[in-house]
């Protein structure tokens, strides 16, 4: 049995597998267009031993013209884990009868319950209807025609463009009141929720471009150029305002965000838990200071020993923006030149985002 969590993992590593631009994935494609259906477990083990009956023992490398000339025959073909192999062919496949299947023809069938039986990935292709099953487990998915999933990758990526702007002002909103010292944790939580957003759908382009292969180059060029740097700045985000600042706790808080498995984007009381805050009626609205890891990372070649540095000395940004440059002169690995850099660019950044609020 695949446990929930873990079956995002388990898909994108057989649509990898499948992706177009493998042998796996051509050998397929030859099958399909030849009508002749096909019935192919990947993986041999001692319980994929002891369902095989008859057929004979190839043993051979793996191409796709072999694999097409093999699925003209009525039975399985049994290929070795990393599909560089072809180990049997023609071969009757009987899993137990009581497992459940919901399918109706008998490759499909057979092929679901192989999957549940064994673990193993199974592919069933449609003689008639003319689509490549997945099964694993009790994972089942039907590959999709790429000119299907480029147009929905595409759909995904021009709704992503308008989150990612929504994030990006929420951003700018969230440093201005940084600067002028009235963060709440409302603030805080509603940027988290942009984020989950943005990343959700992240998520979702990253499956079609799995799915897409070399199909997807484009889409991936399109997607790192957008969302590069969110990742980044979230893990910033959560060191500023979480309660009690710990790598792993850090860590665990990130996971949560980007990895939430429930279909509606949470509300703030769930964000303000994460943190570490006490989720009752008022703390939404209590003032909160950034320790500035995330203002500081602003600031071009400003190495993250000396953000750690100034944070450890000052504790939150608002004592660094008010700190002089002789105080900041005196933390470790700070010169008299850095310090007024540091301030030069806290005050630009500043005056920026004072700009970009009102655009």
């Amino acid at each position: 049995m695949i446990k929930e969590e873990n079956k995002r993992d388990v898909m994108t590593q057989l649509l990898q597998l499948v992706a177009p631009g493998t042998p796996f994935r051509d050998g397929l494609e030859n099958v399909l267009r030849a009508k002749t259906g096909a019935l192919i477990v990947v993986g041999f083990s001692d319980e994929v031993k002891t369902l095989v009956d008859g057929g004979f023992s190839i043993n051979c490398d793996f191409s796709p013209s072999y694999l097409y000339e093999l699925a003209k025959m009525d039975g399985a073909i049994v290929l070795s884990e990393d599909t560089k192999k072809i180990l049997y062919a023609n071969t009757q496949l009987n899993p137990l009868s009581s497992i459940p299947s919901t399918e109706t023809g008998i490759r499909h069938r057979t092929a679901e319950r192989v999957a549940k039986q064994t673990c193993k990935l199974v592919v069933s292709i449609s003689q008639r209807r003319n689509v490549i099953t997945l099964y694993q487990g009790n994972l089942r998915y039907s590959l999709k025609d790429i000119g299907v999933i480029l147009t929905k990758a595409n759909q995904a990526i021009q709704t992503l463009e308008r989150y990612k702007i929504e994030l990006d002002q929420a951003l700018t909103n969230l440093t201005a009141a940084e600067f002028e010292e009235l963060v709440t944790l409302h603030d805080v939580s509603h940027v988290l929720q942009r984020v989950e957003m943005v990343l959700r759908i992240k998520s979702e382009i990253r499956r079609f471009i799995t799915e897409l292969g070399t199909e997807g180059r484009l889409i991936s060029m399109q997607l790192e150029e957008m969302v590069g740097n969110t990742g980044n700045e979230t893990r910033l985000l959560i060191k500023d305002y979480i309660r009690d600042m710990n790598e792993d706790k850090v860590k665990e808080v990130f996971n949560s965000v980007i990895r939430s498995n429930s279909d509606d984007i949470p509300e703030a009381g769930h964000f303000i838990r994460l943190l570490g805050y006490p989720n009752t009626s008022t703390i939404v609205d209590e003032p909160v200071a950034p320790r500035g890891f995330r203002v500081l990372s602003m600031i071009p070649r400003l190495p993250s020993v000396i953000i750690h540095n100034l944070i450890e000395e000052f504790e939150c940004l608002p004592n660094i923006l008010s700190a002089t440059i002789e105080e900041l002169d005196e933390v470790d690995g700070i010169g008299e030149v850095r310090a007024r850099a540091i301030k030069d660019g806290l005050k630009r950044i500043k005056d920026q985002v004072f700009i970009d609020r009102h655009i």
